[in-house]
């Protein structure tokens, strides 16, 4: 068939679209703003990219509309529709789903589903467990809202299975809502046979009205999982423990806790895999951070239930490269690096700076340069707990274009060690007017942050 993605550019639609081209399908979309990676991999396959979000693209006349959950019926202040293909579609009465019902019934049928969900983390794990079981030789399928170096795209088929078996199918489960029409966390439709929940904390404010809320969207997972399938949870979160208490038909596997079926002995970058309490692997490798750690278990849990044993799961991840802008170094200038991460949730935002600290010793300075772009960042919910997120950055610099809130006021109480900039140039500035050798200068915003790691780089050339 012809499908057109509203929203393409966006990590989940772009690994769509991959598939859907895999598949042999035909495949265009259209976004606004589009920007890398995922604009690069679209490209790359060849799908017809088109810019914001026109009826005329009518005229193509596909066989199904499948949009994104950036797609609203908002208006613009003139009364206009900001979607205006959208609203086409509907008068026309032409056909359109929503990406994770497209993908339920024509990629994930018949497949055995690994869904990896949680607040932070989902996007490692999953690349993790992608790794481990194509390094068993299993040649799953898997859809990542990232890149991981690995594999080098975000999203594939996969290969067949032996006789007898579902081939494999690991995907990133993202409780964020479906589409405008579909209010339900995106991950309800893919029905996994593994489940895991790496943990659960209040994020999506725009969206959800408490923890309570969340926790809800995560049992309705929960209850899809077959009585075979399996359960991994985080034993740390008391969150999690609340989801499965609401009732659980599955087996359940716990990682995390001293007391749990899989923890870890000895330092995040070299550590023991304990089953049970019973050494059953090891895993060295180049990851910093307790938070991959814990990820790791994780996806040692999740393929053992698809018979991998443990030691070969740690052995695995002893070549696991990580995901494109997960601490990712993005160039070297006068002994001063500077790196990309996704990191946007307060909690995400410490856990990355704790993980570069833990990498360049309490010698080295770490220069934090974020912007709160998040829905749930924009609408300033989390806005108290950035000082805590950021206390381990020596600096720390936020763009604050376009909020509703006080940035300066926010950040006060870290005194002097915060800067607020009202532009990218105006933070450029401020930057290489602060960095000196051996600074670590870490980028972080969920969107391409106009570019600020290359301008920072450029600037820091020509300083």
């Amino acid at each position: 068939m012809h499908i057109h993605i509203l929203g393409i550019c966006g990590t989940f639609m772009g690994g769509l679209a991959a598939l859907a081209r895999e598949a042999g399908h035909k495949v265009t979309g259209c976004d606004a703003g589009v920007y890398p990676p995922m604009s690069d991999q679209l490209r790359a396959l060849g799908i017809d990219l088109i810019e914001d979000f026109g009826a005329e693209q009518l005229a193509l006349r596909p066989d199904m509309y499948v949009v994104g959950n950036v797609v609203s019926r908002a208006r613009l202040p003139d009364g206009s529709p900001k979607f205006p293909l959208m609203e086409a579609i509907m008068e026309a009465g032409l056909p359109y789903t929503s990406g994770p019902q497209w993908l339920a019934e024509h990629v994930l049928q018949g497949r055995h589903v690994l869904a990896v969900a949680g607040t932070h983390g989902k996007t490692t794990t999953t690349s993790m467990l992608a790794w481990i079981l194509e390094a068993a030789g299993r040649q799953p399928g898997f859809l990542v809202g990232g890149v991981p170096m690995n594999f080098g795209i975000s999203a594939r088929l996969g290969g067949p299975a032996p006789a007898g078996e579902r081939p494999l199918f690991v995907i990133e489960a993202d409780e964020y809502d479906t589409a405008f029409f579909d209010k339900r966390s995106k991950f309800v439709h893919y029905r996994p046979r593994t489940a895991v929940l790496n943990n659960l904390e209040f994020d999506h404010a725009d969206i959800f009205d408490d923890l309570a809320a969340i926790e809800r969207q995560f049992h309705h997972l929960v209850r899809t999982v077959p009585g075979s399938g399996r359960v991994v949870v985080n034993g740390l979160e008391e969150s999690l423990v609340r989801v499965l208490h609401a009732g659980c038909w599955s087996e359940v596997r716990s990682f995390g806790e001293a007391v749990s079926d899989f923890s870890a002995r000895g330092e995040p970058h070299d550590f023991e895999v304990l089953r049970q309490g019973q050494a059953a692997g090891r895993v060295q490798w180049e990851l910093a951070g307790v938070h991959n750690q814990l990820n790791a278990l994780a996806a040692i849990a999740a393929a053992e239930h698809v018979g991998i044993p443990p030691a070969d799961a740690a052995r695995a991840l002893g070549s696991f490269q990580n995901v494109k802008r997960r601490l990712e170094v993005r160039g070297s200038v006068r002994d001063i690096t500077v790196y990309d991460d996704f990191a946007h949730h307060p909690t995400a935002i410490r856990t990355t700076v704790d993980g570069l600290r833990r990498k360049v010793g309490t010698g080295a300075r770490i220069l934090a340069v974020f912007e709160p772009r998040s829905n749930t960042m924009k609408l300033g919910t989390m806005k108290a707990q950035l000082p805590w997120s950021l206390e381990e950055a020596n600096l720390a610099f936020c763009h604050a274009g376009g909020l509703g809130w006080d940035a300066r006021e926010a950040l006060a109480p870290m005194g002097a060690r915060a800067r607020v900039a009202d532009s990218i140039d105006e933070i450029v500035h401020e930057v290489v007017a602060a960095a000196q050798p051996g600074d670590h200068i870490l980028c972080m915003s969920n969107g391409g942050f106009g570019g600020v790691h290359q301008k920072l780089l450029d600037a820091l050339a020509r300083a």
